[in-house]
């Protein structure tokens, strides 16, 4: 029997999907250790995805009054 796949959210177009990134300041410590810092990206907050855009609502049209 066939698996039920859930559809994948959209990917983030700031950061294609690489949410997080580790980013070396330079030198090490005492113990060899590289000092890093992460950082996530402002758009989708570190999930790699985004929300689907929201469905666009349409107006109703009043009746011509007579």
């Amino acid at each position: 029997m066939t698996q039920h796949t859930r559809p994948t959210g959209r990917i983030c177009p700031a950061c294609d999907g690489f949410a997080t990134a580790a980013i070396t300041l330079g030198g090490r410590n005492r113990h060899g250790h590289l000092h890093t810092i992460t950082a996530h990206c402002p758009t989708c907050h570190g999930t790699g995805t985004t929300r689907p855009a929201a469905t666009p609502v349409t107006p109703v049209r009043e009746r011509a009054r007579v």
